[in-house]
């Protein structure tokens, strides 16, 4: 990528900051609708955790913090769904991913750096307060060293790459189904569950909790969780999130190859 192409993504990803912080209504919203639940779950875990102490391997304490850093996450990695891929369903839908197609850059790209813009302004404006809320309120296994933190905003980034690749593949399917009602049903269920947001992956037990551990989603919640908690090597971490990126960007490229060469642009 040379210098121009950078700056046009950042531009772009400037621009999808800038398109969210305008909905200052839905940000506070959200804020206290995060805050809401995170203190309706902590209280969950808390009575879990009594009795089964160390489920996952996690104490009270770090299960409070899991509670604290989904609510951080869930808008921050659009865990139901609702970030760049609504928009791009909804081109594809309509035809006008016509004029996406004619741009003088990647389509992958330009959706991926406009999400991270939205991505950034979710962690700023809706997530970091409900976590400040939770750290100030309940007791949270929090490092106290710089390390951890710098680790933990590397897998913040792998994680926000990994959702997008997820959700870009869906919004892609579009080509084919010429709705998006159901996608979006199954982004939903998929993220909220296979993510962890609901429990952590560590408490599944058996075959079934090694699976999900290995599912792209776990490299959402469950690996920034454990990366900032100490509970994992955090090269460990990097690798397991980067190779789900890879490998879902790439089948993302293959798929759009398919998608714009073998499918009639619907309304054009």
């Amino acid at each position: 990528m040379d210098v121009g192409s950078g700056r046009l993504y950042a531009a772009v990803a400037a621009g999808g900051f800038r398109r969210y912080a305008t909905y200052r209504a839905a940000t506070v919203a959200g804020v206290f609708t995060n805050t809401v639940f995170g203190v309706i779950l902590v209280y969950t875990y808390l009575a879990l955790w009594d009795e089964k102490p160390h489920l996952g391997g996690y104490d009270q304490a770090q299960a409070v913090t899991y509670v604290w850093l989904g609510q951080c996450l869930y808008a921050t990695l659009a865990i139901q769904g609702g970030g760049a891929e609504k928009d791009l369903m909804g081109r594809i839908r309509t035809g006008e991913i016509a004029v996406d197609l004619y741009r003088p850059a990647d389509l992958q790209l330009w959706w991926l750096a406009g999400d991270v813009g939205r991505a950034l302004f979710q962690m700023l404006g809706r997530g970091v307060v409900p976590f400040a809320f939770g750290a100030v309120f309940f007791p949270m296994a929090l490092p106290t060293s710089v390390t951890p933190w710098v680790a933990f905003v590397v897998t913040l980034l792998l994680a926000t790459v990994v959702s997008f690749a997820l959700r870009y593949l869906a919004a892609l399917s579009v080509f084919w189904l010429m709705d998006a009602m159901g996608v979006n049903q199954v982004l939903m269920v998929t993220g909220i569950f296979f993510s962890g947001m609901v429990l952590p992956l560590n408490a599944f037990p058996g075959i079934f909790g090694e699976v999900v551990r290995v599912l792209p989603w776990a490299a959402q919640i469950q690996m920034p969780a454990d990366v900032l908690m100490g509970e994992t090597d955090p090269l460990r971490a990097f690798a397991f999130q980067a190779a789900w990126a890879v490998a879902l960007l790439a089948a993302g490229r293959l798929l759009q190859s398919a998608a714009t060469r073998r499918v009639v642009v619907q309304g054009g």
